[in-house]
């Protein structure tokens, strides 16, 4: 009996794993995702990793994208910018991903995004809402609406719905998100004759917020405006609340997390925050998402499930629609997107690469999220 040499036996086994390689890459398309899988909002990466899986497992099942199965290739950044950066440049260049979706704080989209656009490779951002996210270059694109129009959508909510004179603004100094929130909300609130009585300031892991909190209770404003994520909101709302402040506490789309309800518990009760979707809605499309999303995953899906969702279908539409795949191309299709019906509303990206698209104003009630209202682009 003849045995090959430990050389022969290197060589084929290096030319086997060179043939699996190639019938890997004719087989898939490799799509990347980064997100916040561990960290303090680790909520928002698996609620939106969730919704992007939900999207691409139906794909896959019903045959892939132009014959391929598309293969998601997902990196946690730990909710670090830092990190953003450092697993983006990794799926791009180990990788080889002709896209990337990702992430939901604007701080790491902002971190990443310049990496995607020197490369052009076409990155979705589901949640990112800091207007400065897309402005990177014209392979950025998010599926969620911006800042500027969430700010702008809560100050009139504040001023003619809820007839608020006096407001005052607690906000996080070091958050993209908190700052841009808060500029376009303060803005549209005193052109609207409104007065922001005082203004506050916090940093995330912060965990004694009663000076600040005491300022603003002597000024009696009548709402606090606190545009943040879920774990500083939760944990504000129980101090306010003890140190006797009962007006009711404004926000946006960052605080929607169940763990809202855990932290802040019978203080956030009555709260007011613009969110991405509403269980509440009609719309066919919405409950499809949610039916599907539930009978997957046992539970109702969050807003960045939603956004995670419709992220990754104008992607795969994208993929869809280009000749072979290349992310040029997936680029260019993107940026055509109209009327693509979805989990958060009907939805067509514009020349600035945002969408155009609604605002579901919610309410806290009985550890739930009641529609108020809906408002439109």
């Amino acid at each position: 009996m003849r045995f090959l040499g430990l050389a022969q036996v290197i060589v084929l086994s290096l030319a086997f794993i060179g043939c699996t390689k190639k019938a890997d890459n004719a087989n898939v398309v490799r799509v990347g995702q980064f997100g916040s899988m561990t960290g303090p909002e680790a909520t928002f990466g698996l609620s939106t990793d969730r919704g992007i899986r939900l999207a691409i497992d139906a794909k896959n099942a019903a045959g892939g994208v132009k014959g391929k199965q598309i293969k998601l290739i997902t990196e946690d950044n730990q909710g670090k910018a830092e990190e953003a950066a450092a697993v983006v440049k990794k799926l791009i260049t180990q990788d080889g991903v002709v896209a990337i979706l990702g992430e939901v704080a604007s701080t790491r989209s902002k971190a990443a995004a310049p990496i995607a656009q020197a490369n052009k490779i076409p990155m979705i951002s589901p949640s990112s809402t800091n207007p400065d996210v897309t402005k990177v270059g014209d392979y950025i694109f998010r599926a969620c609406f911006t800042d500027k129009f969430q700010g702008v959508v809560m100050a009139r909510f504040a001023a003619e719905h809820l007839k608020l004179k006096k407001v005052a603004i607690f906000m996080d100094m070091k958050s993209d998100y908190s700052i841009g929130f808060t500029k376009y909300f303060k803005e549209k609130f005193k052109e609207l004759g409104g007065e922001i009585v005082i203004e506050q300031q916090f940093q995330s892991n912060d965990s004694d917020f009663k000076a600040q909190l005491t300022r603003i209770r002597a000024e009696n404003p009548e709402a606090i405006f606190l545009p943040d994520y879920y774990t500083d909101v939760g944990l504000i709302a129980r101090q306010a609340r003890d140190l006797g402040i009962k007006v009711p506490l404004l926000g946006g789309d960052g605080w929607d997390s169940p763990k809202l309800f855990e932290i802040g518990q019978k203080a956030v009760e009555g709260a007011y925050f613009s969110n991405h979707y509403s269980t509440d809605s009609k719309s066919q499309a919405t409950l499809d998402f949610i039916a599907a999303y539930q009978k997957k995953f046992g539970h109702t899906p969050d807003g960045m499930a939603a956004t995670g969702y419709d992220a990754a279908m104008i992607l795969i539409g994208a993929m869809e629609r280009s000749a072979d795949l290349k992310p040029e191309q997936i680029r260019d299709e993107i940026a055509k997107t109209k009327d693509y019906d979805g989990a958060t509303g009907k939805i067509t990206i514009n020349a600035d690469r945002d969408p155009d698209k609604p605002v579901s104003i919610v309410q806290v009630e009985n550890k739930a999220l009641k529609l108020i209202t809906l408002i439109g682009p």
